[in-house]
């Protein structure tokens, strides 16, 4: 059963370790809004989370390091009882046949497929899943990585184009829009978390649970969006 899902950034600068105090001070919308998902998937109390991200390492460290702050420290280093990373079709295969340990966290991480494709893949790990197991799903990415000249790829009208299309698509439900968003638009915003989105609406799609987007938070100082 589906219990929680989010969609989270994921960079770097977030983190204590990494962002100096100016940096974070300029994403403290995004930390406030990721400490409180963190006190939300504590209550809603899963046997086993999945996160999806389109990147190893830190897609996965950011989001678990707000969402998940009880999880054991070592030597200044988050260490998570985490799976190792599979390609999605031998998870897809072999998720039925998987024991599941107390708690754990399931890494997938997302390939250059269709959004459509995830999307589908996201439904069929749902229907796979035991459904006495509470399970949470948190979505990885960030969005436009062209908001700002000074960005990683500089300005494209496109990014914030986006991301306002993806924005406004979630808050109305309207997963078929954010599905089929031009595949054009997609490329030219440069964004990296829209097939882990999808992943996270196709499980919420299959679970039929009765959902209601909220949006948290959403910036983009350094030419990056985060929702």
């Amino acid at each position: 059963m589906l219990v929680f899902g989010c969609i989270s950034p994921h960079p770097p600068l977030l983190l204590p370790t990494v962002g100096s105090e100016t940096d974070r001070d300029k994403v403290k919308k995004t930390i406030g809004s990721l400490k409180k998902l963190g006190r939300q998937l504590a209550t809603a109390k899963p046997d086993y989370i999945i996160i999806s991200s389109p990147h190893p390492n830190w897609g996965f460290d950011v989001p678990l390091h707000f969402l998940m702050p009880r999880l054991k420290v070592q030597n200044g280093k988050q260490q998570f009882k985490i799976q190792n990373l599979e390609p999605i079709n031998f998870l897809i295969e072999n998720l039925g046949l998987r024991k599941f340990e107390a708690f754990e966290i399931l890494p997938i991480l997302t390939t250059l497929d269709s959004p459509q494709q995830h999307f589908e893949w996201g439904k069929k790990i749902a229907k796979m899943i035991p459904k006495k197991r509470r399970y949470a799903w948190i979505a990885s990415g960030d969005m436009s990585h062209r908001l700002a000249e000074n960005g990683p790829y500089g300005f494209h009208p496109s990014g914030p184009k986006f991301d306002q299309k993806f924005i406004e698509f979630l808050g109305k439900k309207d997963v078929e829009g954010i599905v089929n968003l031009p595949e054009i638009l997609v490329e030219e915003a440069g964004e990296c978390g829209l097939r882990s989105f999808c992943m996270l609406l196709g499980a919420i799609e299959a679970s039929k649970v009765d959902w209601r987007p909220e949006i948290l938070s959403y910036e983009g100082p350094f030419g990056v969006g985060y929702l």
